[in-house]
């Protein structure tokens, strides 16, 4: 009687571990997965708003416009209306993962004076858009509101945009360039995959278990789709995304396409490289715009 009620004790405390080591596992897997979410989101937005003053202040020659996202999230951006008439065409410039317009309001006022309309725009949480950024849905929506805020309110055909995308940006630039038919596309500094620069970025991460991200980011797979003129721009070395991200959007992306390494300019090409690269997106442009 005892032999069996010791059997029964032994057994009972052995279901009793494995159901306790079963839920100590699971709870690991959360607490890695929410951790390993949290350091993605702190890796990948860097939202900065904009002050009091800021909001009423654009800069010289801006316009202050307001969109909504598809969701009713309310966008906040400035157009530059180009300063030769005709306009070349409207660029629609998507920022990287940090700042706002007021980091780039001078790229407005550069290509405004050289014949270009252009549209800066803040993502959800970024400078005065309203909403919080959370995943890369949200990017794709805020950039759709962008061009369709050109085409219903400013009467811009949408073979005459021509989507301009660095860092984070690019991939709103390719997601909606795979998307329609515009006048060209411009990607700077921009990434291939989120796996992709999670290998480089986090090589203590193996590559299986990628899939956990929230993001995906496949810009190499979506340029596939593109069908407008493509400009692939990227520094030598790049220190946040390896150059060779670059290439290999090169390498998916339809002719007509072009290449363009910038020797020592880092992962800010437009403000290392300064003039002489900008004059050569532009250049660039003006060829993609004369076969529209």
């Amino acid at each position: 009687m005892h032999g069996n009620l010791n059997n029964l004790r032994r057994r009972f405390l052995t279901r009793e571990r494995l159901i306790g080591i079963a839920v100590a596992l699971v709870l690991g897997c959360v607490a890695f997965v929410y951790g390993l979410r949290r350091l993605e989101l702190l890796i990948t937005f860097h939202p900065d708003r904009m002050t009091a003053q800021e909001r009423k202040t654009p800069a010289e020659g801006a316009e202050i416009v307001w969109f909504n996202s598809a969701d009713g999230t309310r966008l906040n951006g400035w157009f530059f209306e180009s300063q030769l008439k005709p306009a070349v065409a409207t660029i629609v410039f998507c920022h990287g993962n940090g700042g706002n317009i007021t980091s780039v309001g001078w790229m407005g006022q550069r290509f405004a004076k050289h014949g270009f309309n252009v549209l800066l725009f803040d993502y959800r949480g970024y400078g005065a858009s309203e909403g919080v950024v959370a995943d890369e849905s949200g990017l794709y929506a805020d950039g759709d509101a962008a061009v369709a805020y050109l085409v219903n309110k400013k009467g811009v055909r949408p073979e005459q945009i021509i989507l301009y995308g660095q860092s984070l940006g690019t991939t709103v630039a390719v997601d909606v360039a795979s998307r329609g038919n515009y006048g060209a596309l411009v990607v700077e500094s921009g990434l291939s995959s989120a796996s992709s620069v999670a290998a480089s970025a986090l090589p203590w991460l193996p590559a299986w278990l990628h899939f956990l991200g929230r993001n995906r980011f496949e810009s190499a797979r979506k340029i596939a789709n593109v069908k407008s003129p493509v400009l692939i721009a990227h520094g030598d070395p790049d220190g946040t995304i390896p150059t060779d991200e670059g290439r290999r959007l090169f390498a998916a992306a339809n002719e007509p396409k072009k290449l363009l390494i910038v020797p020592g300019a880092g992962h800010v090409v437009f403000g290392a490289a300064g003039e002489p690269y900008l004059s050569q997106v532009e250049r660039f442009m003006r060829d993609a715009m004369v076969t529209r």
